[in-house]
């Protein structure tokens, strides 16, 4: 996506989720402060996400006030990011069916909140401010009960719906419109160094509590049944199940972490 294209989209978001906002606060006056700071008085995306961030993570050590300066910065530095929260924000809405809008995982989903602090905290580590990078980590990790770590690589479009005991170690990669559930694991098998997390490609959707461990790959277009363990590679576009995880047939579509169907039934036999 060039950069004109990129603003048009960024905008086009940002447009629906100020639209809603005013709808919002019709409708429960009370709110009415609330979504004034957080977007219909801001004057910008950046400017939003990096008040509604640095308020969440908000600490007698760190306040907000400062928080939101670095956040903004990061946000305002790389229009990229920007287009990767966009991206996200229409994964949750397309995927999540308790998502009707844009606004909603903007203002209330801590799997949202706690990917975007990723994303900050991942641009912190990489331009070797690894010291605020990593308290970040702490702080999402105990505000959202979701453990990023910085140094991950994650593309754009990803869901983490639910979220809670999602942890995603520090090797670990993730490819663009993945889809994962709450309680899963990219993890390690061990005390060894070096590259040691799993490497997910595009389209993979992840059930909820399946744990993914080692520096395994799982091939484009998987399906992970929930709660397996998946200890080798997974080829692409193939649906494993169990403990430890079997290939046990493929699934209807390219991609389905975009339709987020779990059940395995329905697979194709091999």
């Amino acid at each position: 996506m060039n950069k004109f294209k990129t603003t048009k989209f960024i905008t086009k978001i940002w447009n629906h989720i100020r639209e809603e906002a005013k709808e919002f606060a019709q409708r429960e006056p009370v709110l009415t402060s609330f979504l004034y700071d957080t977007i219909l008085n801001q004057k910008s995306f950046a400017h939003s996400l990096s008040f509604h961030l640095s308020n969440k993570l908000d600490s007698q050590l760190l306040p907000s006030i400062m928080l939101r300066e670095i956040f903004l910065d990061v946000l305002e530095d790389d229009c990229s990011i920007i287009a990767m929260v966009c991206k996200d924000l229409c994964a949750n809405k397309e995927r999540d069916p308790a998502a009707k809008n844009y606004s909603t995982p903007f203002l209330y989903y801590k799997g949202f909140h706690a990917l975007q602090s990723y994303r900050i905290a991942h641009c912190l580590w990489l331009k070797n401010r690894k010291e605020i990078a990593l308290y970040l980590h702490n702080r999402i990790s105990e505000l959202f009960a979701v453990d990023i770590n910085p140094a991950a690589r994650i593309g754009a479009g990803i869901l983490i719906d639910h979220a809670t005991g999602v942890v995603i170690g520090e090797t670990a990669e993730i490819g663009d419109n993945v889809s994962i559930l709450h309680e899963v694991t990219l993890g390690g098998t061990g005390k060894a160094s070096g590259d040691r997390h799993p490497k997910i490609r595009q389209g993979v959707l992840i059930g909820a509590g399946a744990k993914i461990l080692g520096n395994i790959t799982v091939g484009e277009g998987a399906k992970i049944g929930a709660g397996s363990v998946v200890l080798d590679d997974v080829p692409p576009h193939v649906t494993v199940a169990g403990v430890p995880a079997k290939v046990i047939g493929k699934p209807l579509v390219e991609e389905p972490a975009l339709e987020m169907d779990h059940r395995l039934f329905q697979e194709k036999s091999e």
